[in-house]
């Protein structure tokens, strides 16, 4: 059986512009391995993705499809996707929880089988409470007679037997709608931090232009009751630390650098060659826009900015306009601090930092601090990233995949 995801996200277009929105900043991939649909952080570059297996989403009408995309969207508006499960919580527990809270805002628009307060084993439970209130009110038997996403029943915490029934099968409102995989996989490695606050604020940059875009139509919001909208709203007023997404691009792209130790001996050839050390050291260019239309107040954020970064790492400086004066670029040692210097004053092409990065070669990263006031620029061989003022972010002049951080 044919399924189309991409008709189905269109149509929330018509009726869900914020969702619509929202969606279109998650990558979407099939697979058949899981039973239904779920979404989670990608840990090795703080993407959001959400997985589905198309045989499940086309046995639905219209309205639940919709319903199950709202319902992935939502995990990632309550950031249960991003938040660490409470210690000594089981999984199915905090799964069943999540999706109480999320549930309540998708009454009618969900398969029969997905938990639903006031519905089932959870009928003395109320509506629209927080997955952690839920947490807190859910006994041992709710849970149990609760199925997980493959139709199988199991213990509070158990991993059943997956394959052993189907999405639907049981009664109404004893079923997990998703697979949360991966949500409470972090091993508290700062790599894995890092990729969950990156998530972060990569989620909260799409919810801000969502909401920008609800507001153009009366009815942008779609169902989200006026409440939630208040709140996503105050969620989007909290500030940024960008520090974290840099330490994030810092560390996962590394390279290991090896030198000759005689701490390590080489078991293979002992006294005869010395061991291998290995040092992760990151090398990171710096790219400044410093074209005309860069001010000197952004200007001087840059190197405020950058002060605080060299606390972090050292890295390279590439001052640009519409060329990169080999003569300019200098190394920016760790722990020191510089004044904002304007070195040039022309136009802006970002293929200037790009051609000089991938000439080099020896880069694992470059951050391009830019008003965005240029074309887009080619590929670059480095991971790349952006950083501008509010301005630049709502309004670049081009549209660009990469990641893009404000600054205020």
């Amino acid at each position: 059986m044919s399924f189309d995801l991409r008709l189905h996200a269109y149509r929330l277009l018509m009726d869900e512009p914020f969702f619509a929105c929202l969606s279109r900043k998650i990558e979407k991939k099939e697979d058949r391995s899981i039973k239904t649909a779920g979404v989670y952080v990608n840990k090795q570059n703080g993407q959001f993705e959400m997985i589905y297996n198309p045989e499940f989403l086309a046995g639905l009408p219209e309205n639940e499809v919709k319903g199950v995309l709202k319902h992935e969207f939502y995990h990632l508006i309550f950031e249960h996707v991003t938040s660490r499960k409470p210690e000594g919580v089981p999984h199915k527990t905090w799964n069943i929880a999540a999706d109480l809270a999320i549930n309540s805002h998708l009454v009618g628009e969900l398969p029969e089988f997905a938990c639903m307060p006031g519905v089932g084993p959870f009928e003395a439970l109320p509506k629209h409470e927080s997955a952690e209130w839920y947490l807190k009110n859910i006994t041992d038997d709710m849970v149990d007679q609760c199925q997980d996403p493959d139709g199988s029943e199991n213990a509070a915490g158990g991993e059943g037997q997956p394959g052993e029934g189907k999405p639907g099968e049981g009664k109404p409102g004893t079923g997990q709608l998703d697979s949360h995989e991966g949500w409470d996989e972090s091993s508290n490695s700062p790599a894995d931090d890092a990729a969950n606050q990156m998530a972060k604020e990569r989620l909260k940059q799409a919810m801000k232009e969502a909401a920008q875009e609800a507001s153009k139509s009366p009815n942008g919001w779609g169902s989200i009751g006026g409440e939630l909208k208040k709140d996503i709203i105050k969620k989007l007023e909290t500030k940024v630390d960008w520090k974290n997404v840099l330490r994030y691009f810092i560390k996962t792209s590394q390279r290991a650098n090896r030198s000759s130790t005689v701490r390590r001996i080489n078991r293979r050839y002992a006294y005869i060659h010395p061991g291998k050390k290995v040092k992760r050291q990151a090398k990171i260019a710096i790219a400044i826009d410093q074209s005309g239309s860069v001010s000197d107040e952004m200007l001087e954020k840059f190197f405020g900015e950058l002060n605080k970064l060299s606390k972090l790492a050292a890295f390279t400086v590439v001052p640009f306009d519409t060329d990169v004066n080999e003569k300019l670029v200098y190394e920016w040692k760790k722990g020191k601090a510089f004044k904002a210097e304007r070195v040039m004053c022309g136009g802006t092409c970002f293929d200037a930092p790009t051609d000089y990065i991938n000439k080099r070669g020896d880069f694992d990263g470059v951050i391009i601090l830019t008003d965005m006031e240029a074309p887009a620029p080619k590929a670059c061989r480095a991971q790349r990233m952006w950083m501008t003022d509010e301005r630049g972010a709502s309004r670049p002049y081009f549209q660009t995949r990469e990641r893009v951080i404000k600054i205020d």
